[in-house]
């Protein structure tokens, strides 16, 4: 009796072992259909090729950036350039000293607007009188991710470039890594409200936008640098009203932030902060080692090149920004997504053209940039084997250390191509109508769909 019991139980075991057995391999199938339906070649070139997937990688690209960035902090060792000064100058404020004059650090004295104070005021808390660099670094590890968000967001909105660039444009950078969590420069905290802004002005948010670019301009003056493109998009896309309305708005946001300052001593303030004449020491830069130290700092060069600057400026206004910035409301209305290209190229190219001319870059400005090249070179006709190799040139330019001849050399170099290949690919009369109507076209049809 207790054999046939434990037959009994065994043939019971053996059923379920049998069902369960049937259950997985029916899963199995199922996933595994699923996955062979999906990762098709096509939907692979997809995946690497088509803009339209460009939130696939972004996604992806995000967390990798965290634990890279984590792994980062971990395993490079930190190097103290300005931190400490930074401490030091808030520390002053914090304090009671409003006379910018006697804001100083190790470095020398302040030298950005009063956003820069107040923010690395609350950083000057947060890291125990910035004693605590390694929570510090977490800060701006996070700042980068944040940054990195919304710079995927304009890429994935623009559908300008291929998936496979976001990973050059995030994970293949030493130097701009190095720049947010081991040298823990303010340059990344002024573009994080820039591009908070840019993304602003691509949804149509003109206020909101200004507010943030005030923002960034009140961390580092090198934002200005868009200015000149941001001011022609305010005219053509708000009128001359509506143009002196954000102006009001970006001067405001200056004024009030300034004001403990500005009331106490608004000549060391305005001198201090926004000191436009500020010369630098030959020995950092980047970009003009293939001159002569006598050169690099005479007068006479720099006029040479703020006359350059305001020429290439007219010609790319006249010549591309104003056929770009023209359309800009009628596709909006349109409905057309892409049509924030017609705001980006402008804004990234004025930004690229004082980064041109500079009287010096210093390694830590090329976050100024470095997240536009790409966008800029798809916005070339130049094969895209040379794209690549212009963007890794750029690259080693950034990161030979210290700065030669032939480095500042090769940084000019690429610069120039990349400068030409943006003007003679301005559009035509005839390409801007066909444009035109094709993205009205879609953007109809796209309306109709929805509706």
């Amino acid at each position: 009796m207790a054999n046939a019991r434990g037959r009994q139980m065994s043939r019971k075991a053996t059923g379920l072992t049998n069902k369960y057995t049937s259950l997985f391999a029916s899963i199995w199938d199922s996933a595994r259909t699923r996955i062979t339906k999906h990762v098709s070649k096509n939907n692979i070139m997809n995946l690497v090729f088509n803009p339209t997937y460009c939130w696939i990688s972004a996604v992806l690209l995000i967390f990798a950036e965290i634990l890279l960035n984590s792994w980062i902090i971990h395993n490079v060792k930190y190097t103290e350039i300005d931190w400490k000064a930074y401490m030091q100058e808030v520390e002053g404020f914090l304090n009671g000293t409003f006379d910018y004059n006697l804001l100083k650090g190790d470095t020398g004295p302040l030298v950005y607007p009063a956003g820069f104070v107040y923010i690395f005021s609350g950083l000057y808390y947060l890291t125990d009188s910035g004693r605590n660099v390694l929570l510090a670094q977490y800060i701006f590890a996070g700042l980068y991710v944040l940054t990195l968000a919304l710079i995927f967001r304009l890429y994935c909105k623009s559908r300008k470039v291929p998936p496979y660039v976001l990973v050059l444009l995030s994970c293949c950078s030493y130097r701009v890594h190095s720049i947010y969590v081991l040298r823990l420069f303010n340059d990344p905290v002024a573009m994080f409200f820039l591009y908070g802004a840019l993304n602003l002005f691509c949804e149509g948010w003109w206020t909101l936008g200004s507010f943030l670019f005030s923002c960034a301009v009140s961390v580092k003056m090198n934002v200005l640098l868009f200015a000149p493109a941001l001011l022609h998009a305010y005219m053509m896309s708000l009128g001359l009203l509506g143009t002196f309305l954000q102006l009001s708005v970006c001067a405001a946001v200056q004024v009030l932030m300034g004001a403990p300052f500005l009331l106490h001593n608004p000549l060391s303030y305005l001198k201090g902060a926004f000191d436009l004449g500020r010369v630098f020491l030959y020995e950092w830069t980047v970009n003009w080692k293939l001159l002569p130290e006598d050169v690099f700092l005479d007068w006479r060069f720099h006029v040479g090149l703020v006359g350059a600057h305001l020429l290439l400026l007219a010609l790319f206004a006249a010549l591309q920004w104003h056929r770009c910035l023209r359309g800009l409301q009628t596709f909006r209305r349109s409905n057309v997504g892409v049509s924030c290209q017609l705001l980006l190229l402008p804004l990234f190219c004025s930004n690229f053209i004082g980064m041109v001319v500079s009287r010096s870059l210093h390694y830590q400005f090329y976050v100024w940039y470095y997240h536009s090249l790409p966008y800029l070179a798809w916005s070339t006709t130049l094969p895209t084997t040379y794209k690549l190799l212009l963007l890794g040139l750029l690259e080693l330019a950034w990161n030979t250390f210290p700065a030669t001849s032939w480095s500042s050399g090769l940084l000019h170099l690429c610069h120039l191509v990349l400068l030409l290949a943006l003007f003679f690919n301005r559009p035509s009369k005839e390409n801007s109508k066909k444009m035109a109507q094709r993205l009205l076209k879609n953007g109809s049809q796209k309306t109709k769909k929805e509706s």
